[in-house]
């Protein structure tokens, strides 16, 4: 059985009461070894038809190619879109979950116009004064969650590759940090690099 796309529920039930500027947040690279965990935060115009973006889904359920181009149109039909990042030091200073906080403050923080609501996938931002609210699978269902996720995921995948050219002897581009088999037999063979997180040492 084929699940039903991501949809505007929640926006227009939002921007029915008045709220205009609603953003969506979502993470990327939670778990990976290597690399800063990326959050992205997206507002969608009001006015917005969703079928303009009828391809999105939660990025884990869509190919890179997919990605790739549904993030254009993200970008191009979004009224503000910004992703922020916490780098492996403050993965490993602050605890995962806060870093990912981090990454999605600095997200926030660089939206223009500022958002007046957030819909995030699962976890809430503690520190955050504005109004949130956090749904289960909000990644799957809610259109500007799912747009969050993909410009997460391809704007991190994009910095991996970038650091792939530094450390080419880990293979960065092909996994983008995650602990794959190669990339795990790659720290065995040369060690620790910056890049990696030092508190994820013995996961796996």
């Amino acid at each position: 059985m084929t699940r039903p796309r991501p949809n505007l529920r929640y926006e227009q039930a939002l921007w029915a009461a008045g709220i205009r500027w609603v953003a969506g947040v979502d993470e990327a690279g939670r778990g990976a070894l290597a690399g800063p965990v990326a959050a992205a935060a997206v507002i969608l115009p009001p006015e917005v038809d969703a079928t303009a973006l009828a391809g999105v889904r939660d990025s884990k359920l869509m190919s890179p190619r997919e990605r790739e181009h549904w993030a254009g149109k993200i970008q191009e039909i979004a009224v503000a879109w910004a992703v922020g990042y916490a780098t492996p030091a403050e993965i490993d200073a602050l605890g995962i979950l806060p870093a990912v906080h981090l990454a999605a403050q600095r997200a926030l923080q660089r939206l223009m116009p500022f958002p007046e609501f957030l819909l995030l996938d699962y976890l809430r931002l503690p520190l955050c004064t504005l109004p949130q609210m956090a749904l289960v699978k909000g990644d799957r269902d809610v259109l500007t969650i799912a747009a969050a996720s993909v410009l997460a995921k391809t704007h991190r995948d994009a910095l991996m590759r970038r650091l792939d050219k530094w450390l080419p002897q880990y293979g960065l581009a092909r996994h983008k940090g995650y602990g794959t088999p190669a990339h795990r037999e790659a720290i065995a063979r040369h060690g620790l690099s910056p890049q990696h997180r030092h508190s994820f040492r013995c996961r796996g």
